[in-house]
C-alpha cells in the first residue's frame, strides 16, 4: 500500500526536507476561524492528526497551551520529535480512526495534507467526538497541479510541470481522488452542521530547479514509482531536471520561479 511509504525512514527525511512549505495563509485562516468560534475563550488543546514530521503541528504551538501530533508512522513521529523545539508540543503513534483522547477534550482538530489517507467516515466522527463545545475542525491540502510563472517562459514551464504530474499520476492510488476534487467528499462526510468548504485558495511558493526536483521526490507517487521501477524513476528525475534547464537556459542555476498551487480547506465547528 502507498501509505506504507510513509513508514520508511528515508522517505520521512525526504518529505521533511522537500515537501512544499506550510502555507501561512492556511494557518492564519484556521486560527482566525478558531478565534471567532471560541468567542473569547482561550483555546487550550490542539490535536494534529496525521501530523507526519510535524510540519503543521509546530505552527500551532504558539496559539495553544498544548499541542499533540499523532500519526501511524513511527518513522515520521521520531523525526517530528527531533525537529520540534517547542516544549508544549508532544507526539505519539496513533490512528485517525481511533483517536487516543477522551470525549470533548480538544479545542482544535487539524489534519493537513493527510485526510485523504484516512478512513474518512471514521475519522470525521472521531474528530467530532473529541471536540469540546465550540471546538473546531480544520482539514486541508493542496491540489496536485502546479502553474509555474517565470517571465515569458511560464507557458513552457507550466506545460512541463503538467507533464510531470501526469507521469506521477500513473503511480497514484484511489485516495488521490479526494485531492483532485478538493476534498468535496470529505466535506460532505463531516457530521457537523456548522461547516464551510473553501476551494482554490491561491498560494505562491518561490522555487528553484533543485526545489522542484526535491518536491517531486517528496510526493508519494514518485516514491511508489521508485519502488516499482528504480531505474525508470531515477531516469525520469534526471530528464525532468534537464528539461527545466533546457527551458531556462543561462538562468537555470539562478532562476527562482513562482509556483502557484491551489490549496483548499474544510472548517467546521461543534455547536
Amino acid at each position: 500500500m502507498a501509505v506504507q511509504l510513509f513508514t520508511q525512514k528515508e522517505f520521512s527525511s525526504v518529505y521533511q526536507k522537500y515537501m512544499i512549505p506550510v502555507s501561512n495563509n492556511i494557518i492564519n485562516m484556521i486560527l482566525s476561524y478558531v478565534k471567532d468560534k471560541q468567542k473569547g475563550h482561550s483555546p487550550e488543546m490542539a490535536l494534529d492528526v496525521g501530523c507526519g514530521t510535524g510540519r503543521y503541528t509546530v505552527p500551532l504551538a504558539p496559539h495553544f497551551k498544548k499541542v499533540l501530533g499523532i500519526d501511524t508512522s513511527e518513522s515520521q513521529i521520531n523525526l517530528a520529535r527531533r525537529c520540534t523545539l517547542a516544549e508544549n508540543v508532544s507526539y505519539m503513534v496513533g490512528q485517525a480512526e481511533k483517536i487516543p483522547l477522551k470525549d470533548a477534550s480538544v479545542d482544535l482538530v487539524n489534519a493537513g495534507l493527510a485526510a485523504h489517507w484516512f478512513e474518512v467516515d471514521k475519522f470525521v466522527h472521531e474528530a467530532a467526538r473529541v471536540l469540546k463545545a465550540n471546538g473546531c475542525l480544520a482539514v486541508h491540502a493542496f491540489h496536485p497541479s502546479t502553474e509555474i510563472e517565470y517571465g515569458d517562459l511560464s507557458g513552457e514551464l507550466t506545460a512541463l510541470m503538467t507533464e510531470v504530474w501526469n507521469i506521477l499520476f500513473e503511480h497514484s492510488v484511489k485516495s488521490t481522488n479526494h485531492m483532485l476534487c478538493q476534498y468535496k467528499k470529505i466535506y460532505k462526510a463531516v457530521p457537523l452542521k456548522d461547516k464551510m468548504w473553501i476551494t482554490d485558495i491561491p498560494v505562491t511558493v518561490g522555487m528553484s530547479i533543485s526545489d522542484i526536483v526535491g518536491f517531486i521526490q517528496a510526493v508519494y507517487m514518485f516514491q511508489a514509482f521508485v519502488e516499482k521501477d528504480p531505474n525508470g524513476a531515477a531516469e525520469f528525475l534526471i530528464k525532468t531536471e534537464q528539461k527545466f534547464r533546457d527551458i531556462l537556459g543561462k538562468t537555470a542555476d539562478s532562476a527562482v520561479m513562482n509556483a502557484h498551487i491551489k490549496h483548499y480547506c474544510i472548517l467546521a465547528c461543534k455547536n
